[in-house]
């Protein structure tokens, strides 16, 4: 088993934990920097549920882009669009019409121009960000050490943690950020829930104060960036917002009879009869495996599951007050 198909078993097992405890949203796969966009990717990240989780739940099952949620548009009056925004024209015009596709604004025409208004305030909905690194095989560490020191410097998550099923020594703790929390995880495969053992909590990040984000390394010499903690808050929100419309089952199931919905962990994973775990249907199955078995596709409706397991809704009321849209223009 390579490490590379290893830690997506790994990942896809221990999100359906994460998710089991409790009502955090829980996503994979998310940027996790603020100055190099794309130069640091999250494994994991829960989403602690705010106070007003509710409310944004029943606004709509999507992200709310960035510049919708930031324009100059409130639940009163409505505006032109082109004047609520600060930011390039084209960029402004595509989060107006994604808004308005999730329901997050209503338009209407006023003399052959478009206004629109948020069909509610946007609420405070998250409280904490943790982001969870896996490396099931401490012995091929690659750029762990790089990667999570980038996280306890820039401080764009509340807390950082290390999750393995390696035995974790002394010298593995010495070599992290000794803010970095570490889980040793195990039972994995087993008809039973997986037991996550604490070896050491993560430190609270400093995500309110400004972050520094290593950009290049090189001999002698490392170019950072400093993170304004204005900065950091508004990508924390995308990561909040990306993490909600996203979630963390974005995975497909093969077209192998080999292959069957395994919902021993709740979850409904792509367990392969064959390698005994769940695999990458992209990456790894096809007529080149022994174990390929010609069959169609288990139907398995992903939404449907989530919808059923987590506070989160995929087909929420919204608060729209009239027929909105593009539709409305046509």
């Amino acid at each position: 088993m390579s490490p590379t198909v290893s830690e997506f078993a790994f990942e896809l097992e221990l999100c359906a934990r994460l998710e089991a405890r409790g009502d955090d949203v829980v996503a994979r796969q998310l940027g996790g920097s603020v100055a190099n966009p794309g130069g640091r990717i999250l494994d994991i990240v829960c989403v602690e549920s705010g106070p007003e989780f509710e409310e944004r739940a029943a606004i709509a099952s999507e992200a709310i882009p960035d510049a919708a949620i930031e324009a100059d548009v409130g639940t009163g009056r409505a505006r032109y669009w082109k004047d609520a925004f600060d930011c390039h024209p084209d960029r402004a015009r595509r989060a107006t019409e994604r808004a308005l596709e999730i329901g997050f604004f209503e338009s209407e025409l006023r003399n052959g121009r478009e206004y629109v208004r948020q069909v509610a305030r946007y609420p405070d909905w998250f409280g904490r960000i943790v982001g969870i690194e896996n490396k099931p095989d401490l012995g091929t560490p690659g750029d762990l050490e790089a990667q999570l020191r980038l996280d306890a410097s820039l401080g764009l998550v509340d807390e950082a943690i290390l999750a393995t099923e390696s035995y974790v020594t002394r010298a593995h703790l010495n070599r992290l950020p000794e803010e970095v929390g570490v889980w040793r995880v195990h039972g994995r495969g087993e008809s039973r829930p997986l037991e996550i053992d604490v070896i050491r909590d993560p430190e609270p990040l400093a995500v309110d104060e400004p972050g520094i984000e290593p950009l290049q390394y090189s001999p002698g010499r490392t170019d950072v960036a400093v993170v304004s903690p204005d900065d950091k808050a508004r990508t924390r929100r995308r990561i909040a917002e990306r993490a909600y419309g996203k979630g963390w089952r974005t995975y497909d199931f093969p077209a192998c009879g080999s292959c069957v919905p395994d919902d021993s962990s709740g979850a409904a994973l792509p367990h392969c009869a064959f390698e005994g775990r769940p695999v990458h249907a992209d990456s790894e199955c096809g007529p080149s495996c022994p174990g390929y078995e010609p069959a169609s596709a288990p139907e398995v409706d992903l939404e449907d599951e989530r919808d059923r397991r987590t506070p989160w809704v995929a087909v929420p009321t919204g608060k729209r007050h009239r027929q909105s849209g593009l539709d409305q223009f046509g």
